[in-house]
């Protein structure tokens, strides 16, 4: 048995009592199912033909109650397998979406940066509806169909043993045209998934670029790319329906075969005095139940191809190693005092060949403020993520107070550390969410008091319902400085030793600027902070300013050290004051 296998097994033992409970009731329906056709053999061939009227009527009295009876049994059994079963499915379905969003909460950024954002929300929603379906009808199905048949096969090779070899003639054909057909149909039904998923991606990366798409008046074009994808959905589904049209065309074909061929056998062999009319009536009521079971079990196959086609992309993602994850004796970082060390570190991203950077020597004191600058794409946002552990390192290590990163747990890592991004990400939902995110269990005293410290408070209580205002999809309702402050405040909360202002400022206007960076200051006060600089004028009284290359490190110093030397910082200094100027 393979693990892909395995896993989905492993999904019904929380369930087994419901399971079985299930399986039980699916063995007694299909058992009840078998019985009618019985008693109208007894009723036909002994009461009515045995027996005179008068005699018979007391008798068929008692076998209508048995068959009521048998109907309210059958009743409870069908509901139970629909609602009950039907949750069953729905409690697996929902322990495989936690699964896969809890596996994606742990795949680091390498693996997010080559996937689109629709293509996974297509992996925790449309690949995981059919597995409901499967999860619960497919045993349910075989158990039924198995019983129904093997009950159906005893019971007319007892009536008419020439006449069932006729009917079980057409099996073999059946099923080697089921086999013939699940292939195809399985491609169909991947494709599908392949052309859904890219359409919900399409979806996605429209929407959260609609204002771009609005302020080039592209919207034509957007609809146009979209009808393209939409028709190749439809082209893919049209190939599926052709083919799942045949499948169903042709079962219903050899049913009406089969049908045929009893009718004819059947009255050749009443003419020869073979059977009688009640072993005819009989056998055609037992070939829908042996019939019914082979489609069953034939729509199975398409069913199952259905849902784990779904399962093979849900496996597809929890079978991806985290690049990134603690090792068994990771340790949890107590009392940090914000001491950080590159020891040759160099970095590449795993699908290129050159390094983003190389020969990064550096140490940086507890409390000490750091500002990093150099040309736009030399990594100085990578080696920043490289502290929290991002990305890993390619070759070299970093330290946190003489202990290697890779050496501590992941969430005591990142819990010291504050990022505050250029492109601020807030929740949908209120301000005091959003703050509170910083620190789960926060008061709404702490909240206030970060907000404040942030130069957030009075805009905030200006808002039409303070803290409680809802802010809108990624804050949209709030101006870029507002937004920052936010992101500050968030940060204030959290209290890490150690901060990274990712170009916390270069976005905002000259007045959103001074207050940002008063915030900024504020929050970087005795603690160890690395600044990307975008606007230079914004770290001249940083106390150590770099200046990074793809070779490494080129420069270090302060602002007026860095401006005597005349080298690449001076010349980056005088491009951004010229452009200023102009």
């Amino acid at each position: 048995m393979n693990k892909k296998f395995k896993k989905f097994l492993s999904y019904y033992k929380p369930y087994l009592p419901l399971f079985l409970a299930d399986m039980f009731f699916a063995l007694l329906a299909a058992g009840i199912s078998l019985v009618y056709p019985m008693i109208v053999r007894y009723i036909t061939n002994d009461l009515l033909v045995d027996s005179n009227i008068a005699e018979a009527i007391p008798t068929i009295v008692k076998l209508i109650f048995l068959m009521l009876g048998l109907i309210a049994l059958e009743f409870i059994s069908n509901f139970f397998i629909a609602y009950k079963g039907h949750m069953m499915g729905a409690k697996m379905e929902y322990d495989m979406r936690n699964d896969i969003f809890e596996h994606y909460q742990k795949l680091s950024f390498n693996f997010f940066d080559n996937q689109k954002t629709g293509q996974l929300m297509t992996r925790i929603t449309n690949d995981l509806f059919d597995i409901t379906e499967l999860c619960h009808h497919g045993p349910e199905d075989l158990v039924i169909s198995i019983i129904k048949f093997a009950g159906a096969f005893v019971i007319l090779i007892q009536i008419n043993l020439p006449l069932t070899l006729l009917v079980f003639g057409f099996l073999p054909i059946m099923f080697l045209f089921a086999y013939h057909m699940r292939g195809k149909m399985s491609r169909a039904f991947r494709k599908n998934r392949e052309r859904i998923a890219e359409i919900n991606a399409q979806i996605e990366d429209n929407i959260s670029g609609i204002r771009v798409v609005k302020s080039f008046a592209n919207e034509p074009a957007e609809i146009e790319k979209f009808h393209q994808g939409n028709s190749r959905f439809v082209d893919s589904k049209r190939n599926s329906y052709w083919h799942m049209a045949s499948f169903h065309s042709g079962l219903n074909m050899f049913t009406s075969l089969i049908n045929v061929a009893v009718i004819a056998g059947g009255g050749l062999f009443i003419a020869k005095n073979i059977i009688n009319v009640g072993d005819l009536l009989t056998f055609l009521l037992y070939i829908n139940n042996l019939i019914e079971p082979v489609k069953k079990l034939i729509s199975f196959t398409e069913q199952f191809q259905n849902g784990m086609t779904g399962f093979d992309r849900f496996y597809e993602i929890l079978n991806i190693e985290p690049d990134i994850a603690d090792h068994p004796k990771a340790l949890t970082l107590k009392e940090v005092r914000g001491d950080i060390e590159f020891n040759n570190v160099a970095f590449k991203y795993d699908d290129t060949s050159t390094e983003v950077f190389k020969n990064i020597n550096l140490k940086v004191k507890a409390g000490e403020y750091m500002a990093l600058v150099g040309s736009s794409g030399v990594g100085k946002t990578t080696m920043c993520s490289l502290i929290p552990r991002f990305y890993e390192v390619t070759e070299g290590k970093i330290t946190i107070d003489g202990i290697d990163i890779r050496d501590i747990k992941l969430r005591s890592l990142r819990r010291n550390i504050g990022i505050v991004q250029q492109d601020v990400y807030l929740f949908a939902g209120t301000v005091m969410d959003n703050i509170r995110y910083g620190k789960l269990d926060a008061t709404e005293e702490e909240i206030i008091e970060a907000a404040k410290n942030a130069n957030a408070h009075e805009f905030i209580m200006e808002l039409p319902n303070g803290y409680h205002t809802y802010i809108g999809q990624r804050g949209i309702k709030l101006s870029g400085g507002q937004k920052q402050r936010l992101s500050i405040a968030r940060v204030f909360l959290k209290n890490p030793p150690i901060l990274i202002f990712d170009e916390a400022t270069s976005a905002l206007d000259n007045e959103s600027e001074k207050v940002v960076q008063e915030s900024l200051e504020k929050l970087a006060k005795n603690r160890t902070t690395f600044v990307i600089a975008h606007r230079l004028s914004t770290i001249k009284n940083a106390k150590k300013i770099l200046v990074l290359t793809e070779e490494g490190i080129k420069e270090t110093g302060t602002h007026d050290e860095l401006m005597k030397r005349n080298g690449i910082y001076a010349g980056l200094y005088r491009l951004t004051y010229e452009k200023n100027e102009s």
